[in-house]
């Protein structure tokens, strides 16, 4: 798919036809990787990263589009909208072939997150969010959960809790991105980043946009900012289906503690 903008003045609409064609770029890009191993270039770093975020950063920059990778950093700064992109969220899911790892974009412009596009490029599934026209999941609107307890909730964490904090079930599935927008579609009801090193921009600004605009909400612990463009600004981020649950469920995050990463 190929999609080309160049004005300054791009419509919301427009934008989030860019992401959605940057995720498909990075979906053709990656058909024909052979080898999903690490690329040893940085610690972490795999061959699907790489190549997804070269795919990705095209479609982009072509389209007058800055852009902050996790894999590559900050490209065309100047420009009014900054795309914050994890190419493949959940690399280690997907070079193990379990299907649970995402592209996720989320577009900055001077009032904070204006489109999102996150997409499980192992299934399809794909989330679509633009500000105050709501949340979509492969076309339908999104609706979270109305759960208001953690004793009834699904929760998915990050990292490792280390004790059972009264949930009626937990899972950690491995891409940070995938996991919040889960919440917003009602498939969870919660989601704790329990990690030491705490989550990235790039790893939940594109779900947050898809929670806050299904109605689910997302907070850092410390009610610090979730809105930030640097890869050192780290969150600890609790998205929940309803206000009474992420309440609780920030307070079972400051009891249970990180237990690691």
């Amino acid at each position: 798919m190929s999609v080309t903008y160049h004005d300054e003045k791009m419509k919301p609409s427009d934008v989030l036809q860019v992401l959605g064609a940057a995720a498909s770029a990075v979906k053709k890009a990656l058909e024909g990787l052979s080898d999903w191993g690490l690329a040893g270039t940085r610690e972490g770093q795999y061959r699907s990263d790489l190549v997804a975020d070269a795919a990705a950063i095209e479609v982009l920059s072509a389209a007058g589009l800055g852009v902050f990778s996790e894999e590559s950093g900050l490209h065309n700064p100047q420009r009014p909208i900054r795309v914050v992109v994890d190419p493949v969220d959940g690399s280690t899911n997907a070079s193990r072939g379990l299907p649970w790892w995402a592209t996720s974009l989320c577009a900055l412009d001077g009032e904070g997150p204006l489109a999102a596009v996150v997409v499980n490029q192992a299934t399809g599934q794909r989330f679509e969010a633009l500000r105050g026209e709501g949340a979509t999941c492969d076309g339908r609107p999104v609706r979270p959960s109305t759960s208001a307890t953690i004793a009834e909730s699904i929760v998915a964490v990050s990292g490792y809790p280390g004790s059972d904090l009264g949930w009626s079930q937990f899972r950690s599935l491995g891409a940070s991105a995938l996991d919040i927008c889960a919440v917003a579609s009602g498939a969870l009801d919660v989601f704790i980043d329990f990690a030491d090193r705490s989550l990235a921009p790039w790893d939940y600004l594109g779900g947050l946009l898809v929670c806050r605009e299904a109605g689910a909400c997302v907070e850092d612990l410390e009610g610090r900012d979730l809105i930030v463009t640097s890869g050192d600004e780290r969150r600890t981020v609790v998205a929940a289906a309803t206000r009474e649950l992420l309440d609780e469920a920030i307070a079972v995050r400051r009891r249970g503690g990180a237990q690691g990463g």
